[in-house]
C-alpha cells in the first residue's frame, strides 16, 4: 500500500470520528414538559427568571451552585440548579437559555446563556 493511501485512510477515519462526536453532543431546544419526558437527554430550555421567588447563591458554601426559579415559554415554572457561579447582571437578563437535564422536578443546568438589555436601547428592556 502506498503512503498516500494510508494517509487518506487515516484522514477519513478522523473525519468520521469528528462527525460522530458532533452528532453525539447535539442537544435540542425544548420546554420543561418535553425535557421531563426524557431525563437522559440534554436540552436547551428558553425562559425567564422568576424574580419574585428565592434565588440562592452562597459562594462560601458552594461557589459552583446557583439555585433559582425559571418559567419557560409555555409558562411552566421549575426550580433550576445551575452548576456554575451566579452570572453577573443575572437579574437584569431579559431571557435565559439553560443547557442541562431534568432530574425529578428540578432542572440541572451545566451552562447558561443570557440575553441582557441592549446598550442600544439605553439598557431598558423593550415593552411587549
Amino acid at each position: 500500500m502506498k503512503k498516500t493511501h494510508i494517509i487518506l485512510i487515516v484522514l477519513i477515519a478522523v473525519a468520521i470520528g469528528a462527525i460522530l462526536t458532533t452528532l453525539n453532543n447535539t442537544s435540542t431546544y425544548a420546554n420543561f414538559t418535553e425535557a421531563s419526558k426524557d431525563a437522559n437527554e440534554e436540552f436547551h430550555i428558553v425562559g425567564k427568571f422568576v424574580k419574585d421567588k428565592e434565588a440562592i447563591y452562597d459562594p462560601q458554601k458552594d461557589a459552583n451552585l446557583f439555585t433559582f426559579y425559571m418559567v419557560d415559554n409555555q409558562n411552566v415554572e421549575k426550580k433550576v440548579m445551575l452548576y456554575k457561579s451566579k452570572p453577573q447582571d443575572f437579574e437584569r437578563s431579559e431571557q435565559i437559555v439553560l443547557i442541562g437535564k431534568m432530574k425529578g422536578e428540578e432542572f440541572h443546568a451545566t451552562d447558561i446563556l443570557m440575553k441582557c438589555p441592549s446598550k442600544y436601547n439605553d439598557g431598558k428592556p423593550q415593552a411587549n
